[in-house]
């Protein structure tokens, strides 16, 4: 479920989100399925405001706490997240924090994967290699930023369909080793 959320946004259409989202994490685990929830926090508009309009400023300043609390406001809501896609922070702390709310409460067995919000390569590689080691997550979900390129090109006729789905092997391949290096750098 892709969900956009701002804690600080438009209350009724949040009260109307979390009460169609507690129906759904209800069946889903009613029907024994796993509630995968692909969380986006946009900013409001004084939000963007109090950081002179910047959205990286808004990213790395505001966005991680805003996650926190939606995180929270859905828990507290019942709703029962079994793999949360997490928008990716610029700090290992904040990786921390988020982490350690998606577990709140006795959910030991809920886990993250970092989203890669079709970044250019080195943004994504440096929220890998902040979200790898944190106990919590367990990968990530990437599209754009690993198919993105050579998909157009294929489409505009100028990638042969092998080399597109070659160069996005070997992009996905190059973000599994990111991810790996980091994770395990920690543990060395």
């Amino acid at each position: 479920m892709l969900v956009r959320y701002n804690p600080d946004g438009d209350r009724e259409m949040n009260a109307r989100q979390l009460e169609r989202l507690k129906r759904l994490s209800d069946w889903l685990h009613e029907h024994d399925r796993r509630f995968l929830f692909e969380l986006l926090v946009p900013a409001e508009p004084d939000q963007l405001e109090s950081v002179g309009g910047d959205s990286d400023r808004y990213d790395a300043e505001l966005r991680p706490e805003l996650m926190r609390r939606t995180i929270a406001a859905i828990q507290d809501h019942g709703i029962e997240v079994d793999v949360w896609k997490i928008e990716g922070v610029d700090e290992r702390s904040d990786c921390e924090m988020l982490a350690t709310q998606t577990r709140a409460g006795g959910r030991d067995g809920v886990v993250c994967v970092v989203l890669g919000r079709g970044a250019d390569d080195d943004k994504v590689d440096h929220w890998l290699t902040q979200a790898a080691p944190v106990d919590g997550f367990v990968g990530f979900a990437i599209g754009r930023s690993i198919w993105g390129d050579p998909l157009k090109e294929f489409i505009a006729g100028s990638l042969e369909r092998e080399s597109a789905a070659d160069q996005i092997g070997r992009n996905y391949l190059r973000f599994v080793r990111v991810y790996q290096d980091a994770e395990s750098a920690v543990s060395a």
